[in-house]
């Protein structure tokens, strides 16, 4: 069996490690523009099973074919919507089984801020993204779509609460990386980058398809703001939650819910920040002019807070989620949370936001490479992760200290 990355950031190398040192592949391929990266990963990794490849997925389509044509399954790690979308295009055509971690539901594409992502002419975003569907269920391929930690673990640990009941009702997913204890102080926002801070603050920025009672709906991100006190797995964090992409596909699968939406957590204070900069059009994307020169002011905010949004050395990242799935079942109200707390692991070299992140999709591809996953089309985790593979996938995660805490109450 033999797998194949696209990418070789940070989450491609949680990708690496995971597939290299737990997984039964043969061959794995990091495919990357740009030979540094890939080499850098490699050595972390320290593995001969691992193969390089510098293609460029834009400028160099065919030679990307050609690649794909050697391998049973890859794993998009790539960090825009430009480079996921051509990468997957790719592979559709050559019927290369697939895996992404960035687009959250490529069936239903998201409209806005496309970061450079090319609709065909005279196609909208809605039938771009049924036609790659179409095109991977005649090629025979199996395509899981937004498979990370969120959307991903978050998807298929609702799909399986609501499994559980008669009824589903409610599928609210709540998660997000954010600094530990000991290094929250250290940066503005109570935040430190775990994943590209320009798609952060465009998920800042824009609206969200959700279900709220009943009706299909858009929400504002950073609305339904609430915050809350966690004291799970014996932490005592007090953390907010307020609404951003991550679980599209959730309206689509499961659009007979009440309410269906995603809240990103954060450290409490954040938001109330945030929402200050959105009012001062710090997070616009039209360029104003300053001294004669056009800037953008989110490119100018991104520029100038990053370098100090940096983990500094020693400082670890923590994962952290409480989802809530309700129902009815033998006509009593059910609620069932998940929780989940998941730290940088210092002796495996790898942060939390990479842990989460990178692991899941790794054990699908093992799954999708050994026919345990074998639908066609572009399926969702909460479709694709179910039953016993769902019971497998928590069992792998556990087996490398990724631990999903379920608690199930009959409420009436």
């Amino acid at each position: 069996m033999n797998a194949l990355i696209f990418g070789a950031g940070r989450q491609a190398k949680g990708v690496a490690w995971y597939l290299a040192k737990k997984s039964d592949f043969d061959q794995i391929g990091i495919l990357s523009r740009s030979e540094g990266p890939i080499d850098e990963i490699i050595d972390f990794v320290g593995s001969e099973k691992l193969e390089k490849y510098v293609v460029d997925v834009i400028e160099e389509t065919e030679r990307l074919k050609e690649v794909m044509k050697e391998y049973d399954v890859g794993i998009n790690a790539l960090p825009t919507r430009k480079t996921c979308y051509a990468t997957v295009e790719a592979a559709l055509d050559v019927g290369l089984n697939m895996i992404d971690m960035l687009e959250e539901y490529h069936r239903r594409p998201d409209p806005y801020e496309v970061e450079g992502l090319e609709i065909p002419e005279g196609m909208s975003v809605e039938e771009y993204g049924e036609s790659l569907h179409e095109k991977a269920v005649e090629n025979n391929v199996t395509f899981i779509s937004g498979m990370g930690f969120a959307p991903g673990i978050t998807n298929f640990t609702l799909g399986e609460g609501l499994r559980e009941m008669d009824e589903g009702k409610t599928a609210i997913a709540r998660c997000g990386g954010i600094p530990d204890e000991e290094a929250v102080d250290n940066h503005p926002l109570k935040y430190m980058i775990t994943w590209a801070f320009d798609h952060v603050l465009r998920e800042y920025n824009i609206r969200s398809p959700a279900l709220k009672d009943g009706e299909m709906t858009e929400l504002e991100a950073l609305t339904e703001h609430i915050k809350f006190n966690f004291d799970k797995f014996d932490a005592d964090l007090e953390l907010e939650c307020a609404v951003t992409p991550g679980m599209p596909s959730f309206v689509h699968t499961r659009p007979d819910l009440d309410n269906t939406y995603e809240k990103t957590i954060r450290w409490a204070g954040h938001y109330d920040t945030i929402k200050e900069f959105k009012k001062c059009g710090l997070l616009d994307t039209e360029p104003v002019e300053v001294d004669g020169k056009e800037v953008v002011p989110r490119e100018f905010l991104s520029e100038t807070i990053t370098p100090k949004l940096e983990p500094n050395e020693g400082e670890r990242d923590m994962c952290v989620m409480w989802n809530t799935a309700e129902g009815e079942k033998d006509g009593k109200s059910v609620r069932i949370d998940y929780y989940m707390l998941d730290r940088e692991d210092p002796e495996m070299g790898l942060t939390g936001m990479q842990r989460t992140t990178c692991f899941p999709p790794a054990i699908a591809a093992e799954m999708i490479a050994k026919e345990k996953i074998t639908d066609n089309g572009i399926i969702t985790p909460e479709d694709s992760i179910k039953g016993e593979i769902y019971e497998e996938m928590i069992e792998k995660l556990e087996e490398v200290g990724v631990e999903i805490l379920k608690e199930k109450k009959i409420v009436g």
